[in-house]
């Protein structure tokens, strides 16, 4: 499996300076904000940003291969405000194209618990995903929604109901552990049972609770308020994520693509080591738990063949 770099965890570096940090830890490729306004991000329809992201991709040895943007509005009732979000999209799927990724990442509209009107929401949710799908297949890219807290698809049941009825092989189910773990959503075993057969990328961050017993609340999409988090974010393998576990489930499932680090810095620094530091830690992390699957693996096939 590859190790990307997620920008997530570079705010304070332009996407080339992020390259260029990613290529000097060795890390494999980059996962890169899509949004305006963010130093490490690509703003949207900005080609001449992506052009140079490509070239600076080429030059360090780390393909972009996947793009994360934070549109949220395509689930709304509102016919100008869902074709807006929409044309983002859209947007995305031909940045996606110009700089070489491969999946975009995407929030299943903006949704909290307390909102009425879900099957309204959700119908349109469905109609925006069958029509980005068609241009998502013309450029090669999966979209991938996220199992993510204020949308529609915060637990792996909803993102699995999502992607088999839109029914598209370029649509995919972005799995996120972490975010089921504090969410009080499924496990690592249910999740795997529930979505294992959907999952066309991963997450990859680590956590620990700071009070395990109270419910989980998030005023916004995009992160959790300092005031609303029961966590700590971690470097992978200080925390309480069984990222063990999850590797051999994903290796079970036939999933041998990306592990992306969505190290939080950008939202929770005062929780982590600095950029250069926290992605080699948790990259050597999973490097070695990778390792151990191997082993494990091998292990295995001899017993049966002797």
């Amino acid at each position: 499996m590859r190790i990307a770099g997620h920008t997530l965890g570079t705010p304070d570096h332009s996407v080339p300076e992020a390259l260029k940090l990613f290529a000097r830890i060795g890390l494999d490729a980059a996962e890169v904000i899509y949004q305006d306004g963010y130093t490490s991000g690509l703003g949207v329809g900005d080609a001449a940003a992506a052009a140079e992201a490509a070239r600076a991709a080429d030059g360090e040895g780390i393909p972009i291969i996947a793009l994360t943007p934070y549109t949220t509005a395509i689930n709304e009732t509102d016919e100008g405000t869902r074709r807006k979000a929409v044309d983002e999209l859209r947007s995305a799927i031909d940045t996606a194209h110009l700089v070489g990724a491969t999946r975009i990442r995407v929030y299943s509209g903006a949704w909290q618990p307390n909102r009425e009107g879900h099957e309204r929401h959700w119908a349109q949710l469905v109609r925006s995903l069958r029509e980005l799908v068609e241009p998502a297949a013309a450029a090669g890219v999966l979209l991938c929604a996220e199992n993510h807290f204020g949308t529609m698809t915060q637990s792996a049941r909803d993102t699995a109901a999502l992607v088999r009825e839109v029914d598209s092989p370029f649509l995919r189910a972005l799995y996120d552990q972490a975010n089921l773990t504090f969410a009080h959503d499924e496990d690592v075993d249910e999740a795997f049972a529930i979505q294992g057969d959907l999952i066309g990328h991963v997450h990859v961050k680590d956590l620990v609770f700071v009070d395990p017993a109270a419910p989980f609340v998030s005023s916004e999409t995009a992160r959790v308020h300092a005031d609303e988090r029961a966590v700590r974010s971690r470097v992978v393998g200080d925390g309480s994520v069984p990222w063990g576990q999850i590797l051999r489930h994903l290796r079970n499932v036939k999933y041998d693509d990306a592990l992306s680090l969505e190290y939080e810095y950008r939202w929770h620094p005062q929780d982590l080591d600095d950029p250069e530091m926290g992605f080699r830690r948790s990259a050597q992390h999973l490097r070695s738990l990778l390792a151990e699957c191997d082993a494990d693996t091998s292990g295995r096939t001899a017993g049966v063949a002797l």
